[in-house]
């Protein structure tokens, strides 16, 4: 019968890290692990979600390797302690471990070894905006870690020249950096734990740039890295979170909830700091769905784990028809996003003022509107991004319409229209129809018009986009026909539905109690032949109650 330890090894060669955890462990238990074996428990132990036993172990192996005067492997495992210290924002730790590599490496410049240190000491200098810096280290460091030999150093170097690179605007030395380093992860030649982190890393760098090809690309690839290892649960909530985001964007917006709502559960499973973000992509699905109820709890999730809730939250108030609280949220939230040290950096910024367009014309605020439709605009010509530019063409189609020169903001929806489509984006894509179809409208164009009206009503139903379909009809004629059959009372607790309150909020805000709440909405789906908060809510939206 073979042996704990036989078992584990088997494990890990079929990448079972679950098994290959528990039988090193017990294994462990009855005599203590050689290095090797050690090394592989520790690995196990990272990737099953076991933070606290893999930290432990990597101490236990630099020691070891230590006191076996084994420099070389003793200074790998310290560089992972060191990295792992930095990736959970444990920056004493870090800098402590740091330290003792230094020490276990010396001071000469050409030892491999120095390539350990070259890249902690960029990637903290990367966390303090020091791109210029960090750069020097990640130059110096890539030919030290090819005489060192380490796979996994490797593919963290190219990384991160790749994402220095990208911070001094290098963009396509930067994306060719990690292009390279990609090559190498999905050959096989890196460790698991640095597969993880290096897939992910990229795809989030990707994101900052908007390059969603390369998103969907490596974002495929890590789901299927992820599904070749069942029992894998670092780095599995965070796929997930990607996954939804590009099915949301090609429009398969069931999947996208799915995947958020599975992402969310193994986040908090494995208590990963991506939990905010899993949240925060749920919360914009349920509010494009009509759903605000859930949006709202789902926000104040993202925010209660660390994440700032915009400007998904300034949208869902306009949604809810709220304007003056969409107004206020943006406004502070455009000024955050021009720091550095603000809303995730200027990264954000792209994200925000196209939310700031949007709110601003919903109040007729024309002219700032218009100032932030310029400033995408250069934004985006300073990229090769198509999302950027569907957006910013978008965005200044949109307030030309405002301000009646439909002809020429023709000009700029049709090549937002094309790019939304080679980006295969079903949601702005009907987005832009619409406002071309508005357009088509005001020149005479009425066949145009409504064809492109058809199409975009079509998406939004097949997503099940209730807000925005409800949008499509809002003839201001329809408010007094369809609100005469309920009363005062029973259109102030429509409206307070329609922003996503709970039966409790609402009789808070009208003094009344919950049983009274109850009753009312009874008689609002009596009279409006619905059946439920999020149909009578779209009831609200397409005759104009709010």
């Amino acid at each position: 019968m073979p042996t704990a330890l036989e078992l584990g090894r088997r494990a890990v060669v079929h990448r079972n890290w679950r098994e290959a955890y528990a039988q090193l462990r017990a294994a462990d238990a009855r005599s203590p692990l050689e290095v090797a074996d050690l090394e592989q428990l520790a690995q196990a132990a990272y990737l099953v979600g076991q933070a606290a036993d893999a930290i432990a172990t990597f101490r236990r192996l630099q020691q070891v390797l230590v006191d076996g005067e084994h420099p070389r492997r003793a200074a790998r495992w310290t560089f992972w302690l060191a990295l792992t210290a930095l990736l959970r924002g444990d920056i004493a730790q870090c800098t402590g471990w740091l330290a003792r590599l230094q020490r276990l490496v010396g001071d000469s410049p050409d030892r491999a070894e120095q390539a350990y240190v070259h890249l902690l000491s960029g990637l903290m200098q990367m966390m303090r905006g020091e791109a210029e810096g960090a750069q020097a280290d990640f130059e110096s460091m890539v030919p030290l870690a090819d005489q060192l030999g380490d796979a996994d150093v490797l593919a963290f170097g190219l990384l991160s020249r790749g994402q220095a690179l990208i911070r001094l605007d290098r963009i396509d030395r930067g994306v060719q950096q990690l292009d390279e380093a990609m090559v190498a992860v999905t050959a096989g030649d890196v460790s698991p734990m640095a597969a993880g982190i290096v897939y992910c890393a990229a795809i989030v760098t990707c994101q900052r740039i908007f390059d969603f090809r390369r998103c969907t690309e490596w974002t495929e690839a890590l789901a299927e890295w992820c599904a070749a290892q069942p029992d894998l649960l670092a780095f599995r909530g965070e796929c997930l979170v990607h996954r939804s985001e590009i099915l949301q964007l090609q429009g398969d917006w069931s999947g996208a909830i799915s995947e958020a709502s599975r992402a969310i559960d193994v986040c908090q499973e494995s208590r990963e700091k991506f939990a905010g973000r899993a949240f925060y992509q749920a919360a914009e699905l349920h509010r494009l769905r009509g759903e605000f109820g859930l949006a709202q709890a789902m926000y104040t999730e993202a925010s209660r784990l660390g994440i700032e809730p915009q400007p998904g939250l300034s949208l869902l108030r306009l949604a809810q028809g709220d304007l003056d609280a969409a107004k206020a949220a943006i406004r502070r939230v455009l000024g955050e996003s021009g720091d550095r040290q603000g809303l995730a950096g200027a990264t954000a910024r792209p994200l925000v003022l196209r939310a700031h367009v949007e709110i601003m014309l919903a109040a007729a605020e024309v002219e700032p509107a218009a100032l932030s439709a310029r400033q995408l605009q250069e934004l985006a010509a300073a990229s090769a991004a198509t999302f950027l530019r569907a957006s910013a063409n978008q965005a200044a189609g949109a307030v030309l319409l405002a301000q009646g020169d439909a002809q020429a903001a023709l000009a700029f929806l049709r090549e937002s229209w094309s790019g939304w489509q080679d980006l295969g984006a079903a949601y702005e894509t009907a987005q832009v129809r619409v406002l071309i179809a508005r357009a088509c409208q005001a020149v005479g164009d009425h066949d145009t018009a409504r064809a492109h009206r058809d199409a975009a009503a079509r998406t939004f139903a097949r997503l099940g986009a209730a807000p925005a379909l409800a949008a499509l009809d809002h003839p201001p004629k329809a408010t007094a026909a369809c609100s005469g059959p309920l009363s005062s009372r029973e259109l102030e607790v429509l409206r307070l539905v329609a922003q996503g309150r709970s039966n409790r909020e609402i009789a808070s805000c009208l003094f009344i109690s919950e049983h009274t709440v109850a009753r009312h909405l009874s008689n609002i789906f009596t009279k409006l032949e619905v059946g439920s908060r999020t149909a009578a809510s779209a009831f609200a939206f397409r005759h104009g109650l709010l």
